[in-house]
């Protein structure tokens, strides 16, 4: 490695606090920001006395784990497997991350050619149930596709499930996904997922807390979802049971003033149960890429109207509409009563009768007016009451 080549100070600092400090760890983060990273490297690596808030167990823990940190290894490893590591201040750093506080990550080891900084600007978090149904696995594919198609960036957590689906639905558009993992990005989990978190690496981005061949644990999952809140948008939990941890997800990023949303599932699916509990708090229902964009866009960026087919009578002007439902469904009905239903003079009923019997609506029956076959499959073809 050449002089140039050779890390600074800082970059070591934070590499060797990755190895011995774990994610999310508020007062490690503490410890950073009242001391400084390098004043905390340097107590850990010369086991000097304990910083504030380390008791002497944990203190002792710490140190055991600075005894065998090699930060200049876990660099040379990285680049080895094409990673790279953004630390706080970097140009490539995403600034919303700073909203964790103490709990902002150290650093972060990124897998990938695009900058984090500029596909954060424009991200959406999909997430959800690990053992998805088919209906979650359809919708986490198509709300990413649909997100992808209109210049999102996808973020997951690479797991199985919603999040695998979310991946893939971006990939397969053509379009960006970010997968944050709660292990070293150079060792890809679960191992299931290998040939796409591959994939991911070469047309977006993994990112991770962890240092090279770092593996992951219950708690580390937990915390990993931080990240992908702070680093959104918006979060949209697909399909969550009442413990899931997509819901920790969401409510991180409620937490952080993110937008958080909930598609709706089965009133009977115990795997929707936790996105409906969200949806009764603050979470918004969404059901497409068009009304996930309307909450996190920019100023205009609408979803469409929601509204059925247009059928031919909804063409018709409010007054003859009116005449038209006010005919008998199975008989036929003099002006006068056709006039009294319609809340309309018998001069204007009878006007509007011939203007639908032009149209094929009704047709006269000696002195009265009945609805035409035609007619009764329209006016009868609308919704039915329960």
């Amino acid at each position: 490695m050449s002089a140039a080549d050779e890390p600074d100070e800082e970059l070591l600092a934070r590499v060797f606090l990755t190895r011995v400090i774990e994610p999310g760890d508020e007062i490690g983060g503490r410890w950073v920001r009242e001391s400084g990273v390098r004043e905390v490297a340097r107590r850990l690596a010369e086991g000097g006395r304990p910083l504030a808030g380390a008791s002497g167990k944990r203190w002792k823990g710490l140190l055991a784990r600075a005894e065998v940190a090699r930060p200049r290894a876990d660099l040379a490893v990285a680049r080895a497997a094409g990673v790279r590591f953004v630390g706080p201040g970097d140009a490539e750093w995403p600034g919303q991350l700073d909203d964790l506080g103490d709990a902002r990550p150290l650093g972060l080891w990124v897998r990938g050619r695009a900058s984090l900084r500029m596909w954060a600007l424009r991200s959406v978090a999909v997430v959800g149930a690990r053992a998805c149904t088919e209906y979650g696995a359809h919708m986490a594919a198509t709300l990413a596709a649909g997100l992808a198609e209109q210049g999102w960036v996808v973020v997951s957590g690479g797991a199985y499930g919603v999040d695998g689906a979310a991946h893939r639905g971006a990939l397969g558009a053509g379009g960006a996904t970010v997968a944050v993992l709660a292990c070293g990005v150079d060792r890809p989990y679960p191992r299931g997922h290998t040939q796409l978190i591959s994939r991911i690496a070469e047309q977006g981005l993994v990112i991770g807390e962890l240092p090279p061949g770092d593996h992951p644990t219950p708690s580390r999952f937990i915390l990993r979802n931080r990240v992908i809140a702070a680093l959104t948008r918006g979060t949209v939990v697909v399909e969550a049971a009442h413990r899931s941890g997509s819901l920790v997800t969401a409510r991180a990023a409620q937490r952080l003033g993110r937008y958080t949303m909930g598609v709706p599932g089965p009133a009977t699916s115990g795997l929707s149960a936790g996105v409906h509990e969200l949806l009764r708090g603050e979470a918004a229902l969404v059901t497409d890429a068009a009304d996930v964009v309307e909450l996190v866009g920019d100023i205009g960026e609408l979803a469409p109207d929601r509204r059925g087919p247009v059928l031919p009578r909804d063409l018709l002007a409010p007054a003859t509409r009116q005449v038209l439902a006010a005919l008998p469904g199975g008989r036929a009905a003099r002006p006068d009563e056709i006039a009294r239903r319609a809340q309309t003079a018998p001069d204007d009923a009878i006007a509007r009768l011939y203007e639908l019997r032009a149209l094929g609506y009704v047709e006269r029956h000696g002195d009265g007016w009945k609805l035409t076959r035609q007619a009764m499959m329209s006016v009868r073809g609308g919704p039915t009451p329960c």
